[in-house]
């Protein structure tokens, strides 16, 4: 027997009822226009979850200082967020299975009932999952990610409703989950240091000062700084030469003034250990033949990754306040101190012997004068500036000199203006291996 649809690109006619035209115009397209609707409504269902869910404290915050009826409601949703689930899952699912179920009698009428099973399968299953996953679910999750404001304010109003119109089926389900809940143990939900530091942001008032804010926003990002990003380079460290005699060596310190100092055999990558000023104390009337190298303690090296929550931790342990930062490779990048890792969380901290620090002056609220040495940490910090506004550009360094050097590909010359976002940065020192001063004009 002749198959009656032969494998041509004509064959695809054949699925049609050939009593098509006889069925009413009427029911075909207002049956494909509901189908249309319940697809939309689908997505709204779909939308409004992504788009609630997915609200910040500050925009809360700002729906609240609004006062709009949308505003309101969308609040008063969401102080029952297990209630507003159960409603958008409830609504969703009401409207895919009333698609699937009109969708598969609405291609009855108009398919030719003689067709390949397969071919029968794939319309009916195949392109009604298509058209509901695509249009029903990922194009609106989507969009309301990224609109999610406004897709809340839109949908709150027809969910109070659905809300009400589902309660026989959305309060039983709250219930049981409230039930299952206490049975089956939770996990506390962790918070991010972004939103800490926003919640600092939004909770703290006009009586709160700068300082205890500082405080407070120093406290949640200390576990998320590294070594690196307070560390001392090595070309600021203070060090001495392990050959260096008695009277040369206390002729360093004493123009110094540090409590602490790390001694190195001929370069500073070869690190020997580190003097401590009060092991000296009783050895101050000594000849310049005087073997202080006795007096030596042994160095910590930390890697330059190292967390400093974790750093603190490991000075209190050994009773240490001095550590020497290395890479991957075992070099000396530099020093971290205790005083740096306070200064994280209580900001400068100057003793009676410090002197101003020089590494910036202040022109006016946006002009700056800054040294290249500068760390971006404190660069940021200086500025009101995230602590991530340069991750982009930085690359590996850690100095605003090597910021600029990563952003400007080469040594630029002096009276250059090298342009990122709102800064405007422009060299006012350089030689041939670095930027010594920079002018920062923020637009």
């Amino acid at each position: 027997m002749d198959d009656p649809y032969p494998s041509t690109p004509l064959s695809i006619l054949g699925i049609f009822n050939p009593e098509l035209a006889s069925i009413s115009y009427l029911y075909l397209y207002g049956t494909l226009m509901f189908l249309i609707l319940l697809v939309f409504c689908s997505s709204l269902f779909s939308a409004s979850e992504n788009a609630l869910f997915s609200l910040n404290a500050k925009e809360k915050e700002d729906m609240k200082a609004l006062d709009s009826a949308s505003g309101n409601a969308v609040l008063k949703l969401l102080s029952q967020p297990k209630k507003l689930l159960a409603t958008i899952l409830v609504g969703n699912n009401f409207v895919n299975v009333t698609f699937v179920i009109v969708s598969s009698v609405w291609m009855e009428s108009i398919l030719n009932k003689d067709i390949h099973p397969y071919l029968d399968f794939a319309i009916k299953v195949i392109l009604v999952s298509l058209v509901l996953l695509l249009f029903g679910e990922v194009v609106p999750k989507v969009y309301a990610s990224r609109n999610n404001v406004r897709i809340s304010k839109m949908i709150a109003l027809p969910l109070l409703v659905c809300q009400k119109a589902f309660s026989f089926l959305v309060i039983p389900m709250v219930r049981f989950t409230t039930i299952i809940d206490k049975k089956v143990k939770v996990h506390e939900h962790t918070v991010s240091a972004d939103e800490l530091t926003h919640a600092i942001d939004i909770t703290t008032d006009a009586h709160t000062g700068q300082q205890e804010k500082a405080i407070l926003k120093g406290i949640v990002n200390f576990g998320s700084k590294t070594v690196r990003q307070i560390m001392k380079g090595r070309i600021d460290v203070a060090a001495i030469e392990v050959h260096s005699n008695f009277h040369e060596m206390m002729g360093k310190v004493n123009e110094l003034g540090y409590s602490r100092f790390p001694v190195y055999d001929d370069t500073f990558d070869n690190i020997v250990g580190v003097l401590y000023i009060k092991e000296i104390l009783p050895h101050l009337n000594e000849s310049s033949n005087f073997k202080w190298k006795s007096l030596l303690k042994p160095a910590l090296f930390v890697p330059e990754n190292k967390r400093i929550d974790l750093l603190l931790s490991e000075f209190q342990e050994q009773r240490m306040h001095m550590a020497i930062v290395v890479d991957e490779y075992g070099g000396k990048l530099g020093i971290v101190t205790m005083e740096d890792i306070l200064e994280e969380i209580f900001g400068e901290i100057n003793d009676e012997f410090d002197e101003e620090p020089l590494s910036y002056s202040k022109i006016d609220d946006s002009q700056y004068i800054i040294e290249g040495k500068m760390l971006i940490n404190d660069f940021c910090k200086i500025t009101q500036t995230e602590d991530d506004f340069f991750d982009q550009v930085k690359g590996e360094a850690e100095s605003m000199a090597g910021m600029l050097l990563e952003l400007n590909g080469k040594i630029p010359f002096r009276n250059e203006t090298i342009h990122y976002k709102h800064f405007a940065f422009t060299i006012e020192s350089v030689d041939n291996r670095r930027i010594k001063r920079i002018k920062v004009v923020i637009s």
